[in-house]
């Protein structure tokens, strides 16, 4: 699904569900907000890995590897905890 897609689909959702209070709303509207920033810093990451990946393909050395990797999992583990708040909250919504 597109990233468009998804917010058309997320916003009808919420506008057909009439018994959503404003916090819950809120909420969900953090966690979005929360994944679209992880998705670009996941981009940036990956935009680093790969000209990383090209200069050590041309036999010269990067001195910061560890660090672009390390931001690539800080993201990763950012994306993980805000879909996990999101799969929770869907659990606690169809108990």
């Amino acid at each position: 699904m597109s990233v468009a897609g998804f917010l058309a689909y997320c916003g009808l959702a919420m506008a057909r569900d009439q018994s959503r209070t404003a916090v819950a709303i809120a909420t969900e509207h953090d966690v979005l907000t929360e994944l679209f920033a992880m998705r670009r810093q996941l981009g940036w990451a990956g935009s680093n890995l790969n000209q990383a990946a090209k200069v050590l393909n041309s036999g010269a050395d990067v001195p910061h590897l560890t660090d672009v990797i390390a931001d690539i999992h800080r993201a990763a583990d950012a994306v993980r905890a805000a879909a996990g708040r999101v799969a929770n909250r869907q659990a606690d919504e169809a108990l």
